[in-house]
């Protein structure tokens, strides 16, 4: 054998090898999300995302009563995130099922 033929055969042999530690590594950076339970996405949607409304309700009703006495506190946009901003993030963002 020429030698040409033999550094074309180690490339090739070489390729092989090293091919898949290559795509062994890529697949590190994915991630599968975990399975969801069917019982605790209709719990989800049933009993708790009513209560997180209802939260969300509450919340927005307190910040409208109570905006008056956070601006003159200079903290209206901290309570507007509190009281508002998370409980509908909660309510109508986060995946069902995933508390």
């Amino acid at each position: 054998m020429s030698g040409c033929k033999k550094i074309i055969i180690f490339v090739v042999v070489a390729s092989f090898l090293v091919i898949p530690l290559g795509s062994s590594a890529l697949a590190r950076g994915y991630s599968v999300p975990p399975e969801r339970n069917p019982a605790v996405m209709l719990v989800d949607g049933v009993v708790v995302r009513p209560f997180q409304f209802t939260s969300l309700v509450i919340g927005t009703v307190s910040f409208v009563v109570t905006f008056p006495w956070s601006a003159l506190g200079g903290n209206w946009k901290e309570a507007y995130t509190k009281m508002m901003v998370e409980p509908a993030r909660l309510t109508f963002k986060r995946p069902l099922g995933r508390f």
